[in-house]
């Protein structure tokens, strides 16, 4: 595909063009919830981006796995972007039941090496920490509008079985990622003072 026409113009009255070429306004619901994809997908980059600067070759692992996840949020929007009895599996990848299982996978080879917790982990300690948590609640804003959407149009039910499971894959990476730098978690105090939480004996 050749894109060559970056601005059509058909959105200059407050309307644009879903995949099958209906029309609708920019404040749908639905194109509230591709947009917010969107959106999960530029951290997504922002996150490899850190990672990728912050120790070359230590993140080499994450930094592919958070490609492939930027590639499955593409088709994940332009699946959103579909109303559903317009979708043509065998002409566009979909989200799939394979990828669930690779995030929980991927999940519990993280959290493996992880001290357990005691309490609620704040964002922060590093940047790429931090990253990872925006990129995690950017996350469940999606699930939450894909829930809502799923209420009131047809959707299968991949797209958000799969968005909550990244958000989830996001919670531990943030936690891997802080382990790999040596860099102590933010541990939330109910009195207002946070604590780091030493992870220096996790082998």
């Amino acid at each position: 595909m050749r894109l060559t026409k970056i601005y059509t113009k058909i959105g200059d009255k407050g309307t644009t063009m879903l995949a099958d070429g209906t029309m609708v306004p920019k404040h749908s619901l639905r194109i509230e919830t591709y947009g917010t994809i969107d959106e999960l997908n530029s951290y997504l980059g922002w996150l490899r981006d850190v990672l990728r600067d912050t120790e070359p070759g230590k993140f080499a692992s994450l930094v592919s796995r958070l490609t492939l996840i930027q590639n499955e949020m593409h088709d994940l929007g332009g699946e959103l972007a579909t109303p559903t009895d317009r979708l043509r599996p065998e002409r566009q990848n979909l989200v799939s039941a394979a990828s669930v299982g690779r995030l929980e996978s991927e999940i519990d080879s993280y959290n493996e090496s992880l001290p357990a917790l005691s309490n609620f982990v704040l964002p922060g300690g590093h940047q790429a920490n931090s990253a990872a948590h925006i990129c995690r609640t950017v996350c469940r804003r999606a699930e939450r509008l894909i829930v809502r959407l799923g209420s009131v149009e047809a959707l299968r039910e991949e797209p958000r079985i799969y968005v909550n499971r990244l958000s989830d894959w996001l919670f531990v990476v943030s936690r891997h990622i802080s382990m790999t730098l040596g860099v102590p978690e933010v541990l939330w105090n109910q009195g207002g003072k946070s604590r780091p939480h030493d992870q220096s004996s996790v082998p």
